[in-house]
């Protein structure tokens, strides 16, 4: 995972903002609020026309960028108003760092070009956050 760290220090300058990343593979892919992990997730971005930014992610193609209007379109002022409150960082801010974030997170998980099972990508969502060790039970 060394790699990803170093993607995700580049992008978000470590520290805390590592623990933004962690707060977003959990929230958004792992315990998606409609209880479809990853695919519910992909779902949201379906429905608000933005499905081929998530298939890019998830492709083992170039991610295609997203912008933080779209971020909010997608996700939802109140998300990113929660998101900003949880980390301490100003609202304007929030929806650009979870654009920056969430594309790498998704590709992260997903490295095979296809969503992965839920249990899959649980346990890479807990190998992001560090908790390691768990695997997929067969």
């Amino acid at each position: 995972m060394g790699l990803f760290d170093s993607i995700l220090g580049s992008v978000l300058g470590g520290g805390d903002k590592t623990q933004m990343a962690i707060n977003l593979a959990t929230s958004l892919i792992s315990n998606h609020s409609s209880g479809q992990g990853l695919n519910g997730l992909a779902q949201q971005f379906e429905n608000a026309g933005l499905g081929h930014l998530m298939q890019s992610w998830v492709g083992n193609g170039a991610n295609l960028p997203i912008t933080g209007d779209q971020i909010q379109q997608v996700l939802g002022n109140q998300f990113v108003q929660q998101f900003a409150a949880q980390h301490g960082i100003p609202l304007a801010a929030a929806a650009p760092m979870i654009a920056q974030i969430l594309p790498q997170l998704v590709n992260h998980v997903t490295p095979n070009g296809q969503v992965p099972s839920q249990a899959e990508v649980q346990s890479a969502v807990a190998g992001i956050a560090g908790s390691g060790g768990t695997t997929p039970q067969t």
